[in-house]
């Protein structure tokens, strides 16, 4: 996951930083230091963090797909 997709899948959601550490189980200063580039978090981490966006419906697309990027899958009728 770079900076910039789970920024744009934080902010899709309407989430802060905080929020999305406490869904994924870790810092806010862990979310912010992905976002900005200065780190890149452990693999557990990032599967956690990738899990909480995942779970509250944000999709990654491979950029096998046609191209890295996200997006909200369509909800249920």
């Amino acid at each position: 996951m770079t900076p910039e997709l789970c920024r744009q899948a934080r902010e899709l959601l309407g989430w802060s930083e905080q929020y999305l550490a406490t869904i994924a189980g870790c810092s806010r200063q862990t979310i912010v230091n992905l976002e900005s580039g200065r780190n890149r978090p452990y693999g557990a981490t990032v599967v956690a963090i990738r899990s909480a966006l995942g779970a509250a419906g944000v999709e990654f697309t491979e950029p096998e797909a046609g191209g890295a990027g996200i997006r909200l899958r369509k909800a249920a009728l």
